[in-house]
């Protein structure tokens, strides 16, 4: 054998052996994280560590226009040891699980309409709140007028999906009691706004009929809990009524279409032969906010935070943030953020503090 070929034996030979060095000290890398993970998250109740009072987790801040960031509008709220689930729209319940949400302690779902952005993750919600959540009794779901036949519409959508993970993981773990839901609807009588519509150990939830006309009846939600509240808008445009029930809320959580960016989008597809898709853009308009209407909100009812959710369309960077964002802080001095899937923003009981933070 030639010394030139006993050398590239030698280099072969070593080059092998760094490969196997490499990928052996990968895989030992890779089990400490998993190992890491799992003795940190799986299993833990992560909201345990947050400070009493209100927590608000951003699952979903998109629309049903395509975007691979946000999930369709939702809110979870989390008022000291119970949680709530406001709206679920397509792919929020998963992010919500993402946020560490705590499933087990959701007493209630409420919809603020019947939208189908707004709603086509219940499902999923439904499921995650037995299964997840441990239930035993069916979830109760507060909502306008049509929601008892959502319910009924989603219990027997899963109820293949219900007997195949009975028989699975037996009636001890997927309890056959605690699947789907119960539906409590909303009806506010003519003449009043506001009423209030969970009561219990502290928790004060109000419902607020709001305008997004032809969508009959419509609601927003305000959350107190120990001197602290949010109020959610869902869709709405500019509404007296709102403002009057946001009163002194410590954070606003208020949806926002930009007009303009909206009308460059429908030109456009007008222009590209999408007459129908062009008319919707133009449709859409004249029923919900603008950030200076929902910024203008905020400052005639005094709260101190503002985060706009269920952006249109949600600015893809944020050099395009000031576009879409407009003259709205001209209208409100005090905190304004556009919400963002995975944002959480809490109000710390017995403070003024509101503390935005994201959990990934």
């Amino acid at each position: 054998m030639t010394r030139r070929r006993k050398l590239g034996l030698a280099v072969a030979a070593i080059a092998i052996g760094a490969v196997l060095f490499v990928n052996s000290g990968s895989t030992w890398l890779a089990q400490r994280a998993f190992d890491r993970a799992l003795g940190s998250t799986v299993g833990v109740d992560q909201s345990a560590a947050l400070a009493d009072g209100l927590h608000a987790y951003v699952c979903g801040s998109g629309s049903p226009m395509p975007d691979a960031t946000r999930a369709g509008p939702c809110i979870g709220v989390l008022a000291g040891s119970q949680a709530f689930v406001f709206d679920a729209g397509s792919g929020s319940i998963r992010k919500l699980m993402r946020m560490g949400f705590p499933m087990e302690k959701i007493q209630a779902g409420f919809l603020t309409h019947l939208h189908s952005d707004h709603i086509d993750g219940l499902g999923e919600l439904l499921l995650q709140a037995w299964i997840g959540g441990s239930r035993g009794v069916p979830l109760p779901v507060h909502g306008p007028q049509g929601t008892d036949q959502v319910i009924a519409a989603e219990t027997a959508l899963y109820e293949i999906d219900k007997g195949f993970r009975i028989a699975h993981h037996g009636e001890a773990v997927a309890r056959p009691g605690g699947f789907g839901a119960t539906a409590s609807v909303i009806a506010l009588p003519d003449g009043t706004d506001t009423q209030v519509v969970y009561d219990k150990e502290g928790v004060k939830i109000t419902v607020i009929r709001v305008i997004h006309d032809p969508v009959k009846p419509a609601f927003g939600y305000r959350v107190d809990y120990k001197g602290r509240s949010i109020t959610i808008s869902g869709d709405t445009t500019y509404s007296p009524a709102l403002v009057r029930a946001a009163k002194g809320s410590d954070l606003l959580l208020h949806e926002a279409l930009n007009r303009k960016m909206v009308a460059a989008l429908g030109e456009q597809l007008g222009k590209r032969g999408r007459g129908d898709a062009a008319k919707i853009m133009h449709d859409i308009q004249d029923y919900h906010a603008s950030p200076e209407e929902a910024a203008r909100s905020a400052r005639e009812a005094g709260v101190r935070a503002l985060v706009l959710y269920h952006l249109v369309p949600a600015p893809p960077a944020r050099l395009i943030e000031p576009l879409f964002l407009g003259d709205a802080r001209q209208e409100f001095s005090g905190t304004l953020r556009l919400a963002q899937d995975g944002m959480m923003i809490s109000l710390p009981a017995g403070g003024q503090d509101v503390k935005i933070s994201n959990l990934f």
